[in-house]
């Protein structure tokens, strides 16, 4: 039963008796009461007033006295400020809602059919030459929030990842570990395979730098200014041409560079394996740069024949898009190797061919905004149908309170190394607090792992996704505030009352007593989790998981100080007891529903 559903059509068969006019639904408003005022949903009269032909005050007064009498179970009564009806809603109809929550185990959740529309979401997008950093952790944990809020909006979901396996930063990692590597392996080094490639990357850039302060050392006293000495020697460096010709080999098949390519590549996905198990971020499907570029040269082909693209005198293909108010682009170099766009046109002709997609978001980093612009305006060119609608939920940086992260200096948050952290800093904190006591050791170790993981996502995901943002480690782990830990407490206290009260022998009935007077706070507890339907349809609309995240604090903030002023296990009323604890039940639900969407696991006990 929906409160406002029932109210809207009370107010029309209202409107009908007192005016003799019928009102469509859209016409009547009802929005929460404001906090100064008594009541629960207010009724905005001033639509009404010419038919009512009277003024706001005595129009309000009118339909407020006709739905007293006439709608005893669910107004209870009602006060007049100016054009605005406020009405509280009766103690029996709060109960009959609860029971309707009660009786959906996935309340607020829509099941997908095989009609729903397929929405294909990409995120992680990671590089092969690196292990993954604090930006992918935000961008996975966007990425798997969003996919979990679209399916729960009733979409069929397919999760797909885009690996960069291929190009120049590749043939960085690879050259240093020919040069520098001894055949060092993750086995004989003890290093998971990304990170062991990771310091390959590294190394490349140590050495590539030196030879630059070389050549510019000797262009500068040949006359060069700095400026032009740095150009040339960035250009002349022996090492970037080897990476060049590397990747020319590469590109056209050679066998020894596509082995060694293969070899690496396969220790880091047994790395990122490790990574994304640990982070729970999984995926439906997963692409290869190195498979989709040959497509989108395919593509790109294809439409310089139809004349969609130009060719310049250097061999090289551009895009024109003067004509949308940007410039030009290029798809092809000179030499035919890709670019970034031939790649992204590439995989989406792949994920086309495989899917019948309604729509595509793009999990990226604000810093590809006009990438996507552009993505969009030439898939839309090349006759993909989602082209033009194709969504790129656009995220800002992610810091630490220290500053910017580089990864080719080495200088980057490790997401392994950060989810390990977070994990000891939970098991430190609740060990301090007495989180852990009268666990065992494989208890609390778990308990550790979903609260350390558990605060690192809620306070990445709590913010605005299009703010950049500073993640600070020791601020997320807090039992107090708005935290995940302090969400998860609340949780596991309820959990605690729940066990207290089936040890008792007290069962909570299907449907509860509906003749219990309630305190506005519980009512407004009972609204609140009403409201999850609502905050999961805006966070599927504006694809935002920090509503739901915001919206789980609120909740838990509401009960705690319910929990604080209201006796549960020690009232003396049965049905209010029984009440109580169908109450904290249902918002234990809610909690764990909402916490499911953001990736976050809540304890049973801590």
């Amino acid at each position: 039963m929906d409160i406002q559903q029932k109210l809207v059509a009370s107010v029309i068969s209202g409107l009908k008796a007192l005016y003799g006019q019928d009102v469509p639904a859209a016409q009547v408003q009802l929005q929460k009461t404001k906090k100064e005022f008594e009541g629960h949903l207010t009724l905005v009269v001033f639509p009404f007033l010419r038919m009512s032909k009277k003024g706001p005050e005595q129009t309000a007064q009118e339909i407020g006295e006709y739905l007293l009498p006439h709608e005893p179970s669910l107004v209870a009564k009602f006060n007049v400020i100016k054009g605005f009806l406020n009405l509280t809603i009766a103690s029996s109809a709060w109960i009959e809602l609860l029971n309707d929550i009660q009786a959906n185990p996935h309340y607020g959740l829509t099941e997908a059919t095989d009609q729903s529309p397929l929405v294909m979401i990409e995120y992680s997008s990671p590089n092969t030459n690196k292990p993954l950093h604090l930006g992918h952790v935000r961008n996975n944990l966007l990425g798997n929030a969003l996919a979990n809020i679209i399916a729960a909006n009733g979409n069929r979901v397919v999760k797909t990842n885009i690996v960069n396996d291929r190009g120049i930063h590749i043939c960085k990692s690879m050259l240093a570990w020919l040069k520098y590597g001894n055949g060092e392996t993750p086995e004989s080094s003890g290093k998971k395979g990304d990170h062991l490639i990771g310091d390959y990357y590294v190394a490349f850039d140590k050495h590539f730098k030196a030879e630059v302060k070389e050549l510019m050392a000797k262009y500068m006293a040949e006359g060069m200014n700095e400026e032009e000495a740095k150009a040339k020697a960035e250009a002349e460096s022996p090492l970037m041409k080897e990476a060049r010709e590397m990747l020319v080999k590469w590109e056209a098949g050679d066998p020894e560079v596509r082995a060694l390519w293969k070899k690496m590549n396969d220790w880091v996905y047994a790395g990122f394996d490790e990574t994304y198990k640990m982070m729970g971020v999984t995926f439906d499907k997963i692409y290869y740069e190195s498979n989709t570029y040959l497509e989108g040269k395919k593509k790109v082909l294809e439409g310089l024949e139809k004349g969609l693209f130009y060719r310049k005198e250097d061999g090289s293909v551009w895009a024109d898009l003067t004509g949308e108010g940007l410039d030009h682009k290029l798809l092809l170099r000179a030499d035919g190797t890709s670019v970034y766009m031939t790649q992204d046109i590439g995989t989406a002709e792949q994920r086309f061919a495989d899917y019948p997609i309604d729509k595509m978001i793009y999990v990226v980093g604000n810093e590809q905004n006009y990438h996507f612009q552009v993505l969009s305006i030439l898939l839309d060119r090349l006759g993909f149908e989602w082209g033009k609608s194709l969504v790129h939920f656009s995220y800002g940086m992610v810091e630490l309170p220290e500053g910017k992260m580089k990864s080719r200096e080495g200088t980057v948050v490790d997401a392994d190394d950060l989810m390990e952290e977070m994990i000891n800093t939970a098991k430190e904190t609740s060990g301090e607090l007495g989180k852990l006591d009268g666990l065992t050791q494989a208890e609390a170790d778990d308990i550790a792992r979903i609260v350390g993981l558990g605060a690192l996502k809620y306070f990445i995901l709590k913010v605005d996704a299009r703010k950049n943002m500073t993640f600070n480690p020791k601020e997320s782990i807090d039992f107090n505030g708005n935290t995940g830990p302090f969400i998860q407490y609340t949780y596991a206290r309820i959990q605690s009352v729940l066990r207290k009260a089936a040890e008792a022998g007290i069962v909570i009935p299907e449907q509860l007593h509906p003749g219990i007077e309630l305190s506005t706070k519980e009512e407004g507890l009972i609204q609140m989790l009403a409201d999850f339907a609502g905050v999961v349809k805006q966070a599927g609309e504006d694809y935002s998981p920090s509503v739901i995240a915001n919206y789980c604090y609120d909740l838990v903030k509401e009960y705690n100080q319910f929990y604080h002023d209201y006796s549960i296990l020690r009232e003396e009323n049965a049905d209010v007891k029984v009440f109580r604890l169908a109450l904290s039940r249902e918002v234990g639900k809610v909690v764990r529903l909402g916490m499911g969407l953001l990736g976050i696991e809540v304890p049973e006990r801590m």
